[in-house]
């Protein structure tokens, strides 16, 4: 076997990699050395900017295996057949911190799916909780703004994060849920996965159903008291990249079986709930788990990142048979995501390995811009309709359309029966047992203790007295206690 040769990244080959090129023994460096100059400038440009939310991330190659008939509902080929089997890339996420935060913290988890479907890639972009704390993209910055590190003091600060929860009743439901048990999971293999957002599915006759997802880990829920993560956290800030890195190199595949709720798009407008708002759930008596199929992570990434740091993922990424809905916070991250990829990444990103079809070809007008690997076929026209043979439209939606009426404007969403703030984080809290409660009060009154203004300590009180009067006398009770002790 020839030894292998270094080369420079024009492919000369490199006589040194050992010494700099310098006038004179011990005297200074030439500029003329280009090896250096060239690994210098390159060191310097590894990193790109990290995500602003979900930077610390883990990611795994897999496959979705259907095992439930699910054709009267959608029109999706990778859904099509039960057995049929669709390669995918997952990456798991915590929300707030940086890159080098650490994973076992009180936060959302990201949960990102990319299938690799024959009609191209779809890309659903979930957490682990069915909720979240806001319903219109317009407060998205500023709500992440809070929960970040301060731009004076460089850390997350409890007057920031209270201060914007005291402004926003809808977080309620949401809080409730990252206070409670589930707000640190022992690892990414023990935790659930939602779509979160409600999405359109719709069938070959062409009829319209609204979908939320569910993955449910077959692993088993395990979390983490405060306590615990804390401590894990000062052992291993990469705990939960170690647990699934090492899980999947014994042998031990992560697993989620995917069920979907399903609502016919003719029931939507009468719901007792606004089926359309991030910060609600479809209660499982009204609209049951059917299931689908079953997801299974068997392949770490060879280079974390290439495949990790760059996958990108966009909740726009739509295939035949599967659609947007109202939902508001869905219709902002369509843009959003996919434009912090072009960012990122650049234009091209989806020509990176992670990101590119793998079951189909891309096949558009999309030319140039920066680190362009598709290079134009000679004489190929870069304009559509042409006479040339060139890739068509096909006149087909993916999905069914959306009625819209009224006037445009700036609205507040349509209040259905049961909408407030309130009521589902009052009926989340009484499923809670009593050690969970009292578990739930104490992480609460951790924090909004030590809030240092009692006007914004007050508003939030006030949103968990109006989930549940007993929810809302054991924090300001819990809250007091520490803030006089």
């Amino acid at each position: 076997m020839s030894k292998r040769v270094l080369t420079t990244e024009s492919g000369a080959p490199v006589a040194d990699n050992q010494n700099s090129a310098s006038a004179g023994v011990g005297g200074p460096l030439l500029l003329q050395d280009q090896h250096l100059l060239e690994k210098l400038a390159r060191f310097n440009r590894e990193r790109i900017p990290e995500r602003v939310v979900h930077a610390r991330g883990s990611g795994a190659y897999g496959h979705f295996t259907v095992t439930d008939d699910v054709s009267d509902l959608t029109s999706a080929a990778f859904l099509s057949t039960v057995g049929k089997r669709t390669e995918l890339f997952t990456r798991f996420s915590t929300v707030a911190d940086n890159l080098g935060g650490a994973d076992a913290v009180r936060d959302p988890r990201g949960f990102a799916v990319k299938f690799y479907t024959e009609e191209g890639n779809y890309d659903l972009v979930g957490n682990n909780t069915p909720v979240f704390f806001i319903k219109d993209p317009l407060k998205f910055p500023d709500f992440i703004h809070s929960q970040k590190r301060d731009p004076f003091t460089g850390k997350q600060e409890p007057d920031n994060v209270w201060d914007f929860w005291a402004h926003a009743p809808e977080a309620t439901h949401q809080v409730t849920w990252l206070m409670g048990d589930r707000g640190i999971p022992a690892s990414y293999r023990h935790m659930n996965g939602y779509g979160s957002h409600t999405y359109q599915w719709t069938n070959a006759a062409g009829d319209a159903f609204f979908v939320k997802y569910h993955f449910k880990t077959n692993q088993g829920i395990r979390s983490l008291s405060a306590e615990q993560g804390q401590e894990l956290a000062g052992k291993d800030a990469n705990s939960h990249q170690t647990d699934l890195l090492q899980a999947i190199e014994r042998g031990v595949h992560p697993s989620w079986t995917l069920y979907v709720q399903v609502m016919p798009a003719a029931e939507a407008d009468g719901y007792r709930f606004n089926p359309f708002d991030l910060t609600k759930v479809w209660p499982h008596a009204d609209y049951p788990l059917r299931r689908v199929g079953r997801l299974v992570l068997d392949r770490n990434p060879d280079n974390v990142f290439a495949e990790v740091e760059q996958a990108a993922f966009s909740p726009n990424n739509f295939v035949p048979g599967i659609g947007p809905s109202p939902d508001k916070m869905l219709q902002g991250r369509l843009f959003a995501y996919a434009d912090a990829h072009r960012y990122r990444l650049g234009v091209n990103h989806t020509q990176l390995a992670v990101n590119a079809p793998r079951a189909t070809t891309a096949d558009n007008y999309g030319r140039d811009g920066l680190m362009a690997a598709n290079a134009q076929p000679r004489g190929e026209k870069n304009y559509e309709p042409n006479s040339y043979g060139g890739p068509a439209e096909t006149g087909t939606p993916l999905s069914a359309p959306l009625a819209v009426h009224g006037h445009t404007g700036t609205h507040e969403a349509p209040a259905h029966s049961k909408d407030d703030d309130f009521f589902q984080a009052g009926e989340l809290y009484r499923l809670m047992s009593e050690e969970e409660r009292a578990r739930l009060v104490a992480n609460i009154a951790g924090g909004l203790s030590q809030v240092s203004r009692e006007d914004v300590i007050e508003k939030n009180l006030a949103h968990f007295h109006a989930a549940d009067p007993e929810y809302g006398k054991r924090v300001e009770a819990a809250v007091r206690a520490l803030r006089e002790g």
